[in-house]
This record gives structure tokens, C-alpha cells and sequence, in this order.
């Protein structure tokens, strides 16, 4: 994997180009809950799928190298991006993830956006899991994809940068106290020792 410090970007990856669109990259067609639970009693499905599949659901969109780093700093071995990759392909093969890049005039993306699929909330929710994806999350605009894989990326460089960094919610909840109305918000929660 190509290091952080080594990357020379001007421009983030992240950054909102004119005329940007979202273009599947995943497999039509049509997989079983058999198929997959056969997949999985065979071990071609395993604990890192799975790890892989909460880190998704955690993040909503999320890059291979995100993913990575993400493992990485959870202490979950994944040998190489390589090998990475090879997991992702095998989950988008059953449709248990999907992935897209974005397509602008100035050339197609250089990095491919993970999110699930109607099968991985199935496997998420048969484990106890909490599971809260819809199948409209996947229609969400370029902007507030990329706005996501930014604040993915603040969130990953805090736990790598900041020793004291503790943990993080991707997607706080604000409750209103006397409506009992719950907001979304914005803004990522960090909580630093």
C-alpha cells in the first residue's frame, strides 16, 4: 500500500468535480441466500467478510484502502491491498456489496466506493448485527458519497495521527429533549483522552 506521506495529491480525491456521476461497478443478476450460506459453510465466506461487512455498514460508503487502514488499526490481518481486493470481489460477486466509481470529464475515478447490498444486510442482521441500510442508500448523490469518504478520511487519520484518539461514531444520532425527535447529524463525533 502506498503511504500517505508518499501520495502527491493537489486535489483531493474526494473533492466534488462539475458534471461528476456515480457509476455501478458491481454484478447483475441474481444470487440466493443458499448460494451464500453454502459459501459459507465451505469457508469461501469468513470472519474477515464479515469484519468487512461491519466496517461497511459502520461507514455506509467506504474505499479499499479506507478499508485497509480501517483493519489495519483494528488489529485484523489482511496480508496485502491485493488481497483485500480479492475479499471485496468475492462480496460484490454475491451481491452481498456493491461498488461504484465516479466519472467526470476529466477521466473516470481511480478508486472504487464500497457499500452493501440487500444480501450483506441479511448476513448482518442473522448475526445480531444492527443493520439499518435500505436500498435508496444506494441512489445517494455523488456529493454526499464523497462527503462521506471525506469524513471516513478525517476519521481514519485522527486514528492513526493522534495516540490519546479513543473512539468515534460515523453517524451520531441528536436526540431533540423535548420533541424526542431524533436529527442526523452533520458532523462526526471524536472523543480524544
Amino acid at each position: 500500500m502506498v503511504e500517505d506521506n508518499e501520495i502527491k495529491a493537489t486535489v483531493s480525491p474526494f473533492a466534488i468535480r462539475e458534471g461528476e456521476i456515480k457509476v455501478f461497478d458491481g454484478k447483475d443478476g441474481y444470487v440466493t441466500m443458499n448460494q451464500i450460506v453454502h459459501k459459507i459453510n465451505l469457508g469461501h465466506i469468513n470472519e474477515l467478510h464479515f469484519n468487512i461487512l461491519n466496517l461497511v455498514n459502520e461507514f455506509e460508503f467506504i474505499t479499499s484502502r479506507q478499508l485497509l487502514q480501517l483493519l489495519q488499526w483494528k488489529g485484523i490481518e489482511v496480508k496485502s491491498q491485493d488481497k483485500l481486493n480479492n475479499k471485496l470481489e468475492q462480496l460484490v460477486k454475491s451481491k452481498i456489496l456493491t461498488r461504484y466509481y465516479f466519472n467526470s470529464e476529466d477521466g473516470k475515478g481511480i478508486y472504487r466506493v464500497y457499500c452493501l447490498e440487500k444480501m450483506g444486510k441479511y448476513l448482518l442482521n442473522s448475526r445480531g448485527e444492527e443493520c439499518k441500510w435500505q436500498p435508496t442508500d444506494n441512489t445517494k448523490p455523488v456529493a454526499m458519497i464523497k462527503k462521506r469518504l471525506s469524513g471516513n478520511q478525517t476519521i481514519i487519520a485522527y486514528l492513526r495521527k493522534v495516540k490519546a484518539f479513543e473512539s468515534y461514531v460515523p453517524k451520531p444520532a441528536i436526540t431533540a429533549k423535548q420533541a424526542g425527535k431524533v436529527f442526523k447529524a452533520t458532523r462526526r463525533k471524536y472523543t480524544i483522552i
